[in-house]
């Protein structure tokens, strides 16, 4: 059974994905860090978003019996992790106050939650649409 996603959903998995991505990126913005560890965090942050999109995608089709090789699947998972560890390294080396660690760990943490919701939804709405 294919459902599409309520629009409350729908809205939740989008203002978690833009408040996770756009606070992390404002907190960015915001400090006082040198423009090469600001890239540094961007990268992570454009690099998670992307790794789990690539994880929700490989593992939904694997459910649906679409075709994914080991190897993609096992890098997509492997490029989560890596983002994760690259920020947790970033932030346990950097010179910064402990409640900005645990803002840009909770606000990176949201953004890839949210991701991975609305590429959900979007996937669900398009199986639906289909059919």
């Amino acid at each position: 059974m294919n459902q599409k996603p309520s629009m409350a959903f729908v809205g939740a998995s989008w203002l978690a994905l833009g408040a996770g991505m756009f606070g992390f990126l404002i907190g960015l913005w915001r400090s006082e860090m040198l423009l090469n560890e600001k890239g540094f965090y961007f990268t992570v942050l454009m690099y998670g978003l992307f790794s789990v999109i690539s994880v929700q995608k490989s593992v939904r089709d694997r459910l649906e019996r679409v075709p994914v090789t080991d190897i993609y699947y096992g890098l997509s998972w492997f490029s989560t992790i890596l983002a994760i560890v690259l920020l947790t390294i970033g932030l346990w080396n950097a010179t910064l106050l402990p409640s900005e660690k645990g803002f840009y760990s909770f606000a990176f943490l949201l953004a890839l939650f949210g991701a991975i919701a609305v590429q959900k939804n979007t996937r669900d709405s398009q199986t639906v649409e289909t059919n």
